[in-house]
């Protein structure tokens, strides 16, 4: 018994201290407004690229194009709304905090903004419909698909640019079809066939014309061909066709509809999208600043583990959202998916409304970090600035003037006074820095002002080095983004172009793989803390490249669905790990190296890097589709991930810092505290 009561005592550090934990309930109520964030965004980049190919069958690049847009958006806009959040000392600023006005007016903008963009496209859908159905009709057509199958395997042949993605010969010569068998290939869509799950798993029924077949061997009389060889002609339609028809009928859509009649339906689209993103725009950067605000240095990897977390399952709520919905063929479909997510951004807001108090836990953990010496500037220079503000209340006790409140005034100095005058707003200022370290305002910037000469002007070679590693994490988190949102940004398009999988069964796949992941987010806040931010991050790099070199070289169209839906969804799964370890630890390493004062600027530089990388590789990825293949995405995203490796090896700076372990309480340091408390109440 009396072991057992030893064991319970709290371990101390040699000041006699508690070691510094992560508040994880308050580190989750700040993760709501991340949810809201991240609710809209995983169903904008699922669901976008599907209406943007279903309305108007924009060409890989210009879909990549207008993907990008909204991130070419947001290069300019987080840093300044970042800044603008950092500078806010306005009436609401003082009542509900810094970040917290640009959440809720963001949130609120963005809900009404948002329902507008899918209404904006139903006319061109209804006619991009048309165009589908005519191209269905003619898949048994002798004439429509032996002039067209022959065309793409002569094409092919002669290597013209972007024939792979009509006919892939290597893939062809590899299951032994030859040309005439090729072209011979069709599809008749009165055979339909049906398994128990999702039509992937279970036992197969067949019908054709809605009727069930009892013997495939039995011959359909209109045709002359037994049920198994149209069957086989539909396998080999799936295997070696589908992909390319899907093609086809995007170039139909985009020339028959798009440059016909479509520009006014896209150019009312852009505008009301453009809105929309600078509705999110405005509180991304405080929204995720707010973490930092509330969270001490060492504990930021596994806040922004939490605060993924919270992300994950706003990602989730748009996942249930857009999967339900796209298993249905109603023509709207889109407009239901974003009244949905608007409706669930709104929930959201009322709960991070209900649970955070901003200006209260900024207070809380400013006093945390007076309390563990935790420095909040950059290391090392706030105690260099308290000292100095000392040094000016000294200087300037007798060069002000003060009311009968005790409160300075503007009025002049005394005269005949030895030392240097020292103004009122800098004499307050520096009474103010000598009582709280981790003030709002930023005092080293003010002091320079007014002497460029002082010590806070001349970086040393520790600052330069510094700001070497701050350039490289930028560079390094952009080719990441460069390579990971190239594959995000086209998921569904190649799940349900290249691989022929409906837009239900993809939107699975890629739920599964962010759910399954998900269970990685705490741990890799632990990790992070036991070998460091930046091993953690090329561990996470290089889990991604592993990933899409294996899609690259296994995964191809098959017959059987659910064997390139499994294949994709293990080797996807690998990078969704790597997501969470890179995304947990990059943001930290950035807001590492800021201020108690420049954390939300500092936010904005993250995203600058993100937000840059994200506006240019959808187009660029969409011209290797388009020119090459859309399995060359992979090669292309596997590149730009390992050069974000090469880069994050010469990082120097960023780390966490590694707490010292505690030791346990004495029981006469107990009784000491004990009575303390009693003294203090």
């Amino acid at each position: 018994m009396k072991k057992k009561t030893e064991s319970a005592q709290p371990i101390l550090d040699e000041k006699g201290r508690k070691p510094l934990k992560l508040d994880y309930p308050q580190t989750f109520k700040v993760g709501f407004a991340f949810a809201i964030i991240m609710l809209f965004w995983t169903a904008y980049d699922f669901v976008v690229p599907l209406l943007l190919e279903h309305a108007y069958g924009l060409p890989n690049s210009l879909r990549g194009l207008i993907m990008g847009l909204d991130n070419l958006l947001s290069l300019f806009m987080l840093p300044l709304f970042g800044k603008l959040s950092d500078n806010s000392h306005g009436k609401l600023a003082k009542k509900f905090g810094r970040r917290t006005p640009f959440i809720v007016l963001g949130t609120v903008a963005s809900v009404i903004l948002m329902i507008f963009v899918p209404v904006a496209t139903l006319n061109q859908q209804k006619n991009a419909n048309k165009v589908s159905e005519r191209i269905e009709l003619q898949l048994n057509d002798d004439a429509f698909m032996g002039d067209l199958l022959t065309k793409w395997y002569d094409d092919a042949e002669a290597g013209k640019d972007g024939a792979a993605n009509y006919c892939d010969l290597n893939y062809l010569k590899t299951n032994k079809i030859d040309r005439e068998t090729f072209i011979s290939i069709r599809y008749d869509s009165k055979f339909t066939s049906k398994k128990a799950v999702l039509n992937m798993l279970g036992a197969t029924t067949y019908y054709y014309d809605g009727k069930e077949i009892e013997n495939l061997e039995d011959v359909e009389l209109t045709s002359g061909k037994t049920y198994q060889e149209i069957l086989d002609g539909n396998t080999n339609y799936t295997k070696f066709v589908a992909s390319g028809i899907n093609n086809y009928t995007s170039d139909r859509i985009y020339n028959e509809v798009t440059k016909v009649s479509g520009q006014k339906s896209i150019a009312v689209y852009m505008v009301i999208l453009l809105l929309v993103l600078i509705a999110m725009a405005t509180f991304r950067s405080p929204a995720v600043a707010l973490m930092p605000d509330v969270t001490p240095k060492p504990l930021r990897s596994q806040g922004n583990a939490v605060i993924n977390l919270c992300g994950g399952i706003g990602g989730a709520i748009a996942f249930l959202i857009y999967t339900i919905v796209l298993f249905g063929t109603s023509l709207y479909n889109y407009v239901i998916i974003f009244a949905s997510v608007a409706a669930g951004m709104l929930l959201l807001l009322a709960g991070f409304l209900a649970l955070v108090k901003e200006r209260k836990m900024v207070s809380k953990c400013q006093e945390i970090c007076k309390e563990y010496e935790i420095d909040d500037f950059a290391e090392g220079e706030s105690a260099k600035i308290e000292e100095f503000a000392e040094e000016l209340i000294r200087e300037g006790e007798d060069d002000v003037v003060t009311d009968e409140a005790g409160v300075v005034t503007d009025e002049a100095p005394a005269s005949g006074t030895a030392t240097e005058t020292v103004s009122p707003e800098v004499y307050e200022f520096a009474k103010e820095v000598t009582e709280n370290a981790n003030s709002k305002f930023d005092f080293k910037e003010w002091l320079a002002k007014k002497n460029p000469k002082t010590w806070w002007n001349k970086k040393t070679r520790e600052e330069k080095s510094k700001m070497v590693s701050f350039w490289l994490i930028l560079a390094s988190i952009f080719m990441w983004f460069m390579g990971y949102n190239a594959i995000s940004s086209n998921l569904s398009i190649y799940t349900t172009k290249e691989l022929n999988l409906s837009a239900g069964v993809a939107s699975i796949i890629s739920g599964v793989s962010m759910g399954i992941s998900a269970i990685a987010f705490i741990p890799v806040g632990y990790m992070a803390a036991k070998i460091g931010r930046r091993k953690s991050i090329i561990i996470g790099f290089a889990l991604a490249v592993v990933s899409f070199v294996l899609i690259f070289a296994f995964v191809r169209t098959n017959a059987v669905a659910i064997i390139p839906a499994v294949l994709f969804s293990l080797f996807y799964l690998i990078s969704g790990f790597g997501l969470i370890i890179a995304n947990v630890n990059t943001f930290p390493m950035v807001t590492e190296l800021s201020t108690a004062q420049t954390v939300g600027q500092y936010t904005g530089y993250y995203y600058m890097a993100t937000m840059s990388a994200q506006a240019i590789t959808p187009f660029l990825g969409g011209l290797v589709m388009d020119h090459i293949n859309n399995r060359m995405l992979f090669v292309y995203s596997a590149v730009c991930v390992a050069i974000a490796i090469i880069l994050m090896i010469f990082v120097k700076h960023g780390d966490s810092i590694q707490l010292v372990k505690g030791r346990r309480m004495t029981k006469e340091e107990k009784r000491e505290a004990r009575l303390n408390a009693l003294d203090s109440d």
